[in-house]
């Protein structure tokens, strides 16, 4: 099968999920093998990741050539997900899915939601379910038709299994799983262990950026191909149902809720926590959600949940605000820190500022950048400053333009990594210590234990640029170091944060600085976005 067969239309694209039996089944080196094999093939592939996770985002996007997109059910909406999905799809010739955990894990054990599986039924997308079948024969088909039976809505369309002993031992599951289960085996990796994934919080994207890692994708594609069937796994991605398309356009005028079509579908979730975690990917676990989906939408920033409708007053408050961008009035600039040290940001994020009126200029502390002189807005996003803390730590032009915005009031966002260089000082796993910008009072320790780990759901614990006390965003935590501040007793936090281990008062909001561990998704509240930039026009006219 060449190219041309799966050419996707308007209406129905080529596309499949790569999903697990748990974590470490071998789902992301399948994906990898596979993405780097169909574009070998000269295919334009799309990749995805299930869940609020910045890694495996990255080594798609280093395989693909192109923005790998999160897709989340619980941190935006069905609706968010599923526009998303159409919107990065189009024009591609097949796109990947990679799950999260186990195709049925999520953050609770009574129901699918925030699981690989949602995804999967959102998006109409049909499942290769990736297996482990070290040591077993044809106890491998009771595993695969149990998750057969526990969601039959679920497409699950192929089997890849993993860490066979040999050929003969392939033949033997691949039987036992076509006879009981009547979906085909279309591949098998043997055991390797020379294809393990580097642990992902040691400087990882640094070593994909310098394509460190490129030989390691390469030996995946070349893995999979040795056993797998890639004509048949294209036939069954070609099999997915179609998808309705709707418009889309950033750039436009459009209304949250459109007044003449207006309807809220209350879908409340409610359910205790799951705790499931791994070193290797990002658990999804949090405690209660109350969820408001948008329907009737026909753009990225109608299908956002609204946070905090609880009643249909809020509804109709709501369904008079705007986002969109003004062509009449000035374009704000947001400057987004962006390099190997700053990187972990979702593109929904930086899209939905540019569709409320922001335009953005992007610029690299590690290459000696300090603020662009026309920033009304700085935008510090995570990734790995610890690793490039002396380089940090010597580009006063950089730290400087931070205590600068600072003292002038300027819109300062800063999550996670950005917020660890707000600190006065940074110290690495060596002991080693390093000047940070000094605009919060505390400093900075890493540690070899993860130090958290989640979903989160972020309330506002006081006004801000970003958001009005009591609004909430949702988004994740991920991080291995601890901030300490010099009187903790009066620190202004930013946000009440509800997780696995209950609440907790969380990051600093002060002046024009919002910052905090919480990776925030936009698009649970696209609301916040257009404040932002708002924001960033009033001070603006403040300084002209």
């Amino acid at each position: 099968m060449n190219s041309k067969n799966v050419t996707p239309n308007n209406q129905s694209a080529p596309r499949l999920i790569i999903a697990g039996t748990g974590s470490g089944a071998g789902k992301t080196t399948v994906t990898l093998g596979l993405m780097k094999a169909l574009a070998q093939r000269g295919l334009s592939v799309q990749g995805f990741k299930c869940g609020p996770d910045y890694i495996d985002p990255t080594y798609h996007t280093a395989v693909t050539g192109r923005a790998s997109r999160n897709l989340d059910a619980w941190m935006t909406s069905p609706a968010y997900v599923k526009q998303t999905f159409q919107r990065a799809s189009a024009g591609h010739d097949i796109s990947i899915i990679e799950g999260v955990m186990g195709l049925y894990d999520g953050k609770d054990p009574l129901s699918n939601i925030g699981s690989t599986a949602e995804i999967a039924m959102i998006t109409q997308t049909p499942v290769i379910l990736v297996v482990d079948v070290r040591s077993m024969a044809r106890s491998a088909a009771a595993i695969v038709l149990g998750f057969q039976q526990l969601e039959p809505e679920l497409n699950i369309a192929g089997v890849i299994v993993n860490r066979c002993g040999s050929a003969g031992h392939y033949t033997i599951v691949k039987k036992a799983i076509e006879q009981m289960c009547n979906i085909p085996v279309v591949g098998w990796l043997k055991r390797d262990e020379d294809m393990s994934i580097p642990e992902r919080h040691l400087g990882l994207v640094p070593a994909i950026e310098r394509g460190e890692l490129e030989p390691l994708f390469q030996r995946a594609a070349d893995v999979l191909l040795e056993g797998t069937d890639l004509d048949l796994l294209l036939e069954l991605a070609t099999s997915a149902l179609p998808l309705s398309v709707h418009s889309t356009n950033l750039a436009g005028s459009t209304n949250v809720i459109p007044s003449n079509t207006a309807r809220v579908a209350d879908t409340a979730r409610t359910s205790d926590t799951l705790n499931i975690s791994s070193d290797t990917e990002m658990a999804l676990i949090s405690d209660k959600t109350n969820t408001n989906d948008m329907a009737n939408a026909t753009d990225i920033t109608n299908i956002a949940r609204l946070a905090n409708v609880k009643d249909a007053e809020h509804v109709a408050q709501h369904a008079a605000l705007h986002i969109h961008s003004k062509p009449d009035t000035y374009q704000p600039v947001i400057a987004v820190a962006r390099d190997a040290a700053f990187n972990f940001y979702y593109p929904d994020n930086l899209e939905l500022l540019e569709a409320a009126g922001a335009r953005l200029k992007y610029f690299s502390p590690l290459a000696g950048e300090g603020i662009p002189a026309e920033a009304d807005s700085i935008y510090l996003g995570g990734g790995f400053p610890e690793e490039f803390a002396a380089v940090i730590a010597g580009n006063e032009r950089f730290l400087e333009g931070l205590r600068e915005a600072a003292r002038s009031q300027m819109p300062l966002f800063a999550e996670c990594g950005g917020y660890m260089v707000l600190a006065e000082t940074l110290t690495d796993r060596e002991g080693r210590t390093y000047t940070m910008a000094g605009i919060i009072p505390a400093q900075v320790q890493m540690q070899k234990k993860r130090a958290a780990l989640g979903y989160r759901e972020a309330s506002a614990v006081q006004d801000s640029f970003l958001l009005k006390q009591g609004e909430v965003l949702r988004g994740h935590e991920f991080h291995y170091s601890t901030m300490t501040y010099r009187e903790e007793g009066a620190i202004p936090y930013a946000y009440e944060t509800k997780g696995l281990r209950g609440s907790k008062q969380e990051g600093y909001a002060s002046g024009s600085i919002v910052a905090g561990y919480t990776h925030v998704h936009l698009g649970s509240d696209p609301q916040a976005a257009q404040r932002w930039v708002e924001h960033c026009r009033l001070y603006r006219e403040h300084q002209a």
